[in-house]
């Protein structure tokens, strides 16, 4: 194992290469906005990662295909939110409340920890493999006290990689709560098809309209068709529809299977892949939107919850309390499979 430590003093405007093997290449550089990136490489493509802020993957680039949802931004800006800056392959949400938040929430949009200013920044370089990762300590005064650990792993010659997440709860007197999803916003594929390991009917519409979702009667009408229906979107064909977002959910996926793996299949044959862990993502998302400015597949994204607010959840018995000192970790395995 060689662990290298990273330092601010590292990024610039100009392209920096922090390391170099027979399997990876690292650089260090920094947007005209401020942000600081890292490019990591192997023989199939390169992650652009955030290090610094809320270890945000930015781009994904494998085998020619773009991983990462069409947007608005042309580079990360800094922010107090993920709203800011709403243009990234993937982000952490929570982690003391996530997703959209409910009438009885107070809370921005995916929660506080998506753009927090990170520390210990570090390469960990092994055999086939190299890690990034970083970590945030949030403290408030008469409120929760956590510890943060996100890490990306890269293996060589592979088209996949690893998301993780620690979260510890450093107070030694109170619990704390956690909602996280990893939300990985995947390029929309033209007849694409979406397949899961899971039984059929397991996805359910969504049945409420969050306040950042403005219907338009044709939207309501295709909503209302889908409600009678019950039908799942697993084809990526009637993209006019998709405007504004169509969001299906699953229930507890720890009755059906201890794993679960769901693919998006684009029209050229190229499979991407999510994989998890039903007792760490008991929950998953489907999110598709197609409009001029933004257009993404969100095939699977797995969390601890529903991303309907902070309530919700804790009415759906589906909120999480850390005790004191404790640890909870996380790990989804995504890319471009073939």
């Amino acid at each position: 194992m060689t662990l290298i430590h990273l330092t601010h003093s590292l990024f610039n405007e100009k392209p920096f290469k922090v390391l170099e093997n027979d399997d990876f290449s690292v650089e260090s550089f920094t947007y005209e906005s401020g942000v600081e990136g890292l490019t990591v490489k192997n023989s199939r493509g390169h992650l652009t990662l955030l290090p610094y802020q809320g270890m945000i993957i930015w781009d994904a680039f494998f085998d020619g295909e773009s991983l990462k949802m069409k947007d608005m931004f042309s580079q990360p800006l800094p922010g107090k939110g993920i709203a800011d800056t709403y243009g990234c392959f993937q982000f952490s949400s929570g982690l003391l409340a996530n997703g959209t938040p409910g009438p009885e929430d107070n809370y921005q949009l995916h929660g506080e920890f998506p753009t927090s200013k990170m520390s210990d920044a570090y390469l960990d370089v092994e055999d086939g493999s190299i890690t990034i990762g970083s970590s945030f300590e949030y403290v408030k005064g008469f409120g929760y006290h956590y510890l943060a650990k996100p890490s990306v792993v890269m293996h060589k010659e592979s088209g996949l990689f690893d998301i993780k997440m620690s979260v510890t709860n450093l107070s030694k007197a109170q619990e704390m709560p956690l909602q996280y999803m990893c939300h990985m916003n995947y390029a929309y594929g033209e007849n694409a098809t979406l397949t899961d390991s899971l039984p059929d009917g397991t996805f359910k519409l969504r049945q409420s309209v969050p306040s950042h979702v403005h219907p338009t009667k044709e939207w309501l009408a295709y909503n209302d068709e889908l409600k009678a229906s019950g039908k799942v979107i697993d084809k990526l064909d009637d993209s006019k529809h998709y405007d504004p977002e169509i969001v299906f959910f699953t229930d507890d996926l720890t009755q059906y299977s201890d794993t679960a793996e769901f693919r998006m299949t684009l029209a050229n044959g190229k499979n991407f892949l999510t994989k998890i862990h039903t007792a760490e993502f008991p929950i998953v998302t489907r999110w598709i939107l197609y409009n001029a400015d933004q257009q993404v597949a969100a095939f699977a994204l797995p969390g601890t919850s529903r991303p309907e607010g902070y309530h919700a959840a804790e009415k759906a018995g589906t909120l999480i309390f850390l005790k004191p000192l404790e640890e909870r970790k996380f790990s989804v395995t995504t890319g471009l499979e073939k």
